[in-house]
């Protein structure tokens, strides 16, 4: 049954009735005052929580005096349980699905509840709030038009390198989870996948006591962030890879200099100008060279 009611500050407030179907509630990624209101009332109105972990679960919904039951739901027990909990929807009742932090489904468990639902007729409804993903975006002054979130760095060097080797090319803004005491390692991997010289960011223990950004290259926090002792959940944002020089333009540049200036010296200028190979400048230039004297 439904507690149906939540205390903030120690005042006590009565939800309102949900309707049959499932919520998908964002909690806090760490600072508990982080929970909406609508959150409250709807983990307060449910018959059921659905939790990654209920002892995790238990400090927030303490907090704000929440009593309605929990059940454990995580991955190695959600596909079990679905049946299970749809026919209770079925029957009238309003579940909620919280992970231990943040945002269900974004590197959580709780996919193929959603889906099972969705192809039943059920009621899904998203209670949108805190997200690890989009607070390390929009605090690490990098591009936010366009982005790709990878979600964990693989532990194994192969896998790792499976992963990270079409992303080098990528012009979007990527954004990774990792722990923190792996980060030394990930970091590492990254500046070697996609250039030292790649503009980074990292946010660690996001709206907790100890929270801390990191801005820089790739190389730069590599060699900054060695602590294997790190502690708690980290973020890692990259900057896209920069977009190819215009051919058009740096050959129109080079066919001018080329004309007046020893070849080594418009090679090299035009090379560092348009950030070109100078191996291709080079040729671009032999060829001028011979065009002009034929």
């Amino acid at each position: 049954m439904a507690s149906e009611v939540y205390e903030i500050g120690g005042q006590r407030h009565v939800a309102p009735a949900l309707a049959a179907g499932l919520y998908v509630v964002a909690t806090p990624i760490g600072n508990l005052a982080d929970i909406t209101l609508r959150a409250l009332e709807t983990l307060a109105a449910s018959d059921l929580i659905l939790c990654e972990d209920t002892r995790t679960s238990r400090t927030l919904l303490t907090r704000y005096a929440i009593a309605t039951p929990r059940q454990a739901y995580h991955e190695h027990n959600e596909t079990g349980l679905i049946d299970a909990v749809l026919a209770r929807i079925g029957k009238g009742e309003a579940v909620a699905l919280i992970s231990d932090a943040g945002t269900p489904l974004i590197s959580d468990p709780g996919l193929p509840l959603v889906r099972a639902a969705r192809e039943r007729g059920i009621a899904v409804t998203a209670l949108p709030g805190p997200s690890a993903l989009l607070a390390a975006l929009a605090t690490a002054g990098l591009p936010t038009d366009r982005f790709i979130f990878v979600g964990f760095v693989p532990a194994r060097q192969a896998a790792r390198a499976k992963t990270l080797a079409p992303l080098a090319t990528r012009p979007e803004t990527l954004v990774f989870y990792e722990a923190a005491r792996r980060l030394p390692a990930s970091l590492a991997a990254l500046a070697e996948a996609f250039g030292g010289d790649r503009p980074a960011a990292v946010a660690r223990e996001l709206t907790k006591k100890f929270e801390t950004h990191y801005a820089g290259t790739l190389g730069e926090l590599a060699g900054r962030l060695t602590d294997a002792d790190l502690k708690g959940e980290a973020v890692i944002v990259v900057g896209g890879a920069p977009a190819a020089p215009d051919a058009g333009e740096w050959r129109a540049a080079l066919a001018v200099l080329v004309a007046d200036r020893p070849l080594k010296e418009a090679v090299d200028e035009i090379a560092a100008s348009f950030d070109v190979s100078r191996r291709q400048v080079y040729q671009a230039a032999l060829s001028l060279r011979r065009a002009a004297d034929g």
